[in-house]
């Protein structure tokens, strides 16, 4: 699917006098060098903490055998979307705090404007699978085992990346065939839709009628599915007679929740609610918050309440000590 990005150009060329654009402006976030700086350090410690904290939970997932069940599998795949979709915007965004001239390319914002929505939507994906997956082994616990299999977790996870990926390749293929012919500059800190659209100077309702469309109906079908799962979910743990298996059951799907509500709450406001009375530079923290902490947080989260994960951490943590005083 990536050759539909590579080597990108707007084909309206009829109006030769008119200058296209083959770069883009991205501001990023104003400030004065020293608070350019700071901010560097600040994306640099926190994008490295993602992938420290991401990989630690792929590699306990993987060398821990308490962890290979669906739940733990789905976590692991989950922690190595988070990896990418931070490695979406974040390299760039810190090489551009750098940069004098703030450029990116052409088919370079228009191939991170895909991967980022593609992963977002995968993400999304992924968060309602889990759901199911907790919804089965608290409300279904007796037929769990038979009906989520490996197999199925495999098939699951698949459609998840098929499906975030087969999306967004023919709506972004349309908006780069957009006329950019005016100012190139992007007030953001990646490529985004409504900066991108604001920069062409053709109008487009069909297009971005067909892409807002698609974003809501994945964020709207998803968010839903996972409501519908806790509202069954919880009603099924307040029925358990024992207040150490409600407490069991409860910390079981909290950290999911907890997971949800952190990144929903912040995209739904940027890509349900209207985003013209947003401003600018709150747009740029809302997309902080959900593309950037959120993969930051989600380890922890899990870590922190799992108590599996927490002896499975701290067993890796041994072996490392003990293979360095060997």
């Amino acid at each position: 699917m990536f050759f539909f990005f590579i080597g990108l150009r707007p084909m309206n060329r009829s109006a030769t006098h008119i200058h296209l654009v083959t770069e883009f402006i991205l501001l990023g976030f104003p400030g004065c060098w020293e608070i350019q700086i700071f901010l560097f350090s600040l994306f640099l410690v926190a994008y490295v903490l993602t992938l420290l904290g991401n990989g630690t939970i792929i590699c306990a997932v993987r060398w821990d055998p308490r962890l290979h069940t669906p739940m733990y599998f789905l976590l692991g795949n989950f922690a190595f979307l988070e990896i990418w979709y931070a490695s979406s915007t974040v390299p760039n965004m810190l090489a551009n705090i750098l940069s004098k001239t703030k450029t990116i390319s052409f088919s370079a914002c228009f191939l991170q404007f895909y991967f980022f929505f593609s992963l977002g939507t995968t993400e999304c994906l992924f968060l309602a699978v889990m759901a199911y997956d907790r919804y089965l082994a608290i409300c279904h616990p007796l037929h769990y085992p038979t009906i989520m299999t490996v197999k199925l977790c495999r098939i699951l996870v698949s459609l998840c990346w098929l499906a975030g990926f087969l999306g967004y390749p023919i709506p972004i293929f349309f908006i780069s065939q957009l006329p950019f012919c005016g100012s190139n500059t992007i007030d953001h800190f990646l490529c985004d839709m409504d900066p991108l659209m604001s920069l062409s100077c053709a109008p487009a309702p069909i297009t971005e009628f067909v892409f807002y469309t698609q974003s809501s109906l994945v964020l709207f079908f998803t968010i839903m599915y996972i409501l519908r799962s806790y509202t069954l979910l919880l009603r099924a743990v307040f029925q358990v007679p024992s207040a150490a298996g409600r407490r069991k059951a409860f910390a079981t799907c909290g950290s999911h929740l907890v997971v949800v509500c952190l990144f929903y709450g912040t995209v739904m406001v940027m890509y349900v609610s209207p985003t013209y009375g947003i401003p600018t530079l709150m747009q740029k923290i809302l997309t902080v918050a959900y593309s950037i902490m959120s993969p930051l947080f989600n380890p922890l989260i899990y870590s922190l309440r799992n108590k599996d994960m927490k002896l499975a951490l701290r067993n890796i943590l041994f072996r490392m000590r003990i293979s360095q005083n060997s």
